[in-house]
């Protein structure tokens, strides 16, 4: 039975949310389809653009000229 009374609130609430609402004011339309469309083509080139340019970024780490001498100096030494 809980249902049913869930059931009578929504039908009597609705109606009345729905008479409150100005749809000249509240609907996107096609312009907001428009625009989100193009967002979301938007975020996927750069999804696509930056993968391609992560694969292309090597991430071993080259020695150092710098350090190699100071630590075999420092070895040979004792």
């Amino acid at each position: 039975m809980p249902d049913m009374s869930a059931h009578l609130a929504l039908t009597q609430l609705v109606p009345f949310a729905a008479e409150e609402l100005d749809k000249n004011k509240v609907t996107p339309g096609v312009l907001g389809f428009v625009v989100f469309a193009v967002l979301a083509l938007a975020v996927w080139q750069l999804m696509k653009s930056m993968n391609r340019h992560m694969g292309k970024v090597s991430f071993e780490e080259a020695p150092d000229p710098d350090a190699a001498p100071a630590a075999t100096a420092g070895t040979s030494g004792k």
